[in-house]
């Protein structure tokens, strides 16, 4: 989880010199002549953007693209969701272990930092997993901002009234932006069996940083993590969806539960039939 907020942070702190980038507006601009790799790599993604609008809009490109891109790392995506869930199920094991090794010495901690990774290794947890979503949308997310600010047929492209290579002043694109964040971030904390405040925080936290950087960036950018994060929603609902998972579990629980009591039962028939 550490780990995890400080990729996010990350996330949050490249965001914020893209948006500085942006607005600094010293850059020049990007063509097919650019040389250099970075150049190249961002005018790339801009033709890709060109050609999947099929001429229509700019903006059906981004969505288009947006939805390439989250199809393509869908197994990564799904791949990070399953090891959150896994990791969330080991909590309360990993409670019991610090309980178990509270001494803050040197062989107490390593005592539990063993234990530990036995509880991860019988689980399948790698903790890689639940990093690598954040770092691949990365440089994809600086790419589009780039390309959005620094290519001429993207800054002049429009989304229904939407200029998306400069801030939407209706707020309408990162409203949805940060709404489609909380929603992914709330389905996918539903079905936890313990929150933890750090949980709460990013699942409150991120919508409102989203929203803050996204009234300040291109407005194809907001579009993205509006997509983005829509399409994070519908994979959660169909792929992992936390009612079921939720049924799931007091289904088992209920199924132990009358397991119980039918032990005692019979343990009380036997207890008579003794006498």
């Amino acid at each position: 989880m550490k780990k995890k907020l400080q990729l996010t942070s990350l996330l949050g702190l490249s965001l914020f010199i893209m948006t500085a980038c942006a607005t600094n507006g010293t850059a020049s601009d990007i063509t097919a002549d650019s040389t250099d790799f970075w150049s190249k790599f961002v005018y790339f993604f801009a033709e890709i953007i060109r050609f999947l609008s099929f001429d229509i809009s700019i903006g059906v490109g981004i969505i288009l693209f947006t939805i390439l891109i989250r199809t393509i790392l869908l197994p990564v995506f799904q791949t990070q969701m399953v090891a959150s869930r896994k990791m969330q199920e080991a909590q309360p094991r990993i409670k019991a272990l610090r309980e178990q090794y509270p001494g803050r010495d040197m062989e107490s901690r390593t005592k539990l930092d063993q234990e530990m990774r036995k509880v991860y290794k019988e689980l399948g947890i790698k903790h890689s997993s639940s990093l690598w979503p954040i770092l691949i949308q990365m440089p994809v997310l600086l790419a589009l901002f780039q390309a959005l600010s620094r290519v001429d047929f993207l800054k002049t492209g429009h989304f229904l009234w939407i200029n998306l290579g400069g801030v939407d002043t209706s707020f309408v694109l990162p409203i949805l932006a940060a709404v489609f964040t909380f929603l992914s971030s709330w389905l996918s904390n539903k079905a936890l069996s313990e929150k933890s405040g750090a949980t709460t925080g990013m699942m409150y936290g991120m919508p409102v940083l989203i929203f803050v950087f996204a009234i300040s960036a291109p407005s194809g950018v907001a579009l993205y993590w509006a997509v983005s994060n829509a399409y994070q929603v519908l994979q959660t609902y169909f792929l992992n969806n936390p009612f079921k998972i939720i049924a799931e579990r007091e289904a088992v629980a209920q199924a132990e539960k009358d397991l119980e009591g039918k032990k005692r039962r019979a343990l009380k028939k036997a207890q008579k039939k003794k006498k």
